[in-house]
């Protein structure tokens, strides 16, 4: 019903931008008329009609143009807004939430200690926050979303994590002799840092044992 009722507004509105053309161009060409016989210049038929069939033929594209750009515009609203939607629920998900609390509150600042030592439960926190992130940065790729759509509420998680893991993620790349691993997150990552600098110069991250 709702996507009848857009498609019935959307004609109505192309309908309604070519008769306005249309009387608009009538309106210049009976003044045009109107000029010519006071001048005492002869007005030609057919030249009106071929003028009248340009105007007809001007209006429907003008109309046309709009209603592409308008369907365009509404449709990359959607989009965003699908795309948003997709992001929040990856990133505020459960399991997202207790795995990045892990790694603020148990991971060894040391990376080559840290592996070495990491419980089932804290490799699997790590592993959980760095996929999520790799499917974080695939939904905000270029031209997708606006960053400034999503980095308001969104840097501040990214951030925080990435402060935590990316020395294991440096670690682990020089150990593997993986120089892309993970290396769609750590592009997310810089451009969530260099989002934040701009335009939260003096913000501070803190990690509090008790926060919400």
């Amino acid at each position: 019903m709702k996507t009848n009722s857009r498609e019935k507004r959307s004609f109505f509105l192309i309908v309604s931008i070519t008769l306005v053309g249309l009387f608009v161009w009538l309106g210049s060409l009976l003044i045009l008329q109107l000029i010519l016989r006071l001048v005492g210049l002869p007005s030609n038929y057919f030249a009106i009609v071929e003028a009248l069939s340009t105007a007809i033929t001007a209006a429907a594209v003008l109309g046309g143009g709009y209603l592409a750009y308008h369907e365009l515009n509404e449709q990359a609203i959607i989009r965003y807004m699908e795309v948003a939607d997709r992001l929040f629920e990856e990133l505020n998900s459960g399991e997202n939430i207790a795995a990045r609390r892990w790694i603020f509150q148990e991971l060894p600042q040391n990376p080559k200690e840290g592996i070495a030592s990491l419980s089932d439960e804290g490799r699997k926190a790590v592993k959980t926050v760095l996929n999520s992130l790799d499917r974080v940065a695939f939904l905000t790729q270029a031209g997708w979303i606006p960053d400034d759509m999503i980095m308001p509420w969104m840097n501040p998680m990214i951030v925080k994590v990435w402060i935590k893991l990316e020395p294991y993620v440096d670690y682990e790349s020089r150990r593997r002799h993986e120089p892309d691993y993970y290396e769609q997150a750590r592009d997310l990552a810089r451009r969530c840092i260099a989002w934040r600098e701009q335009h939260l110069p003096d913000a501070k991250i803190i990690w509090l044992d008790d926060a919400l």
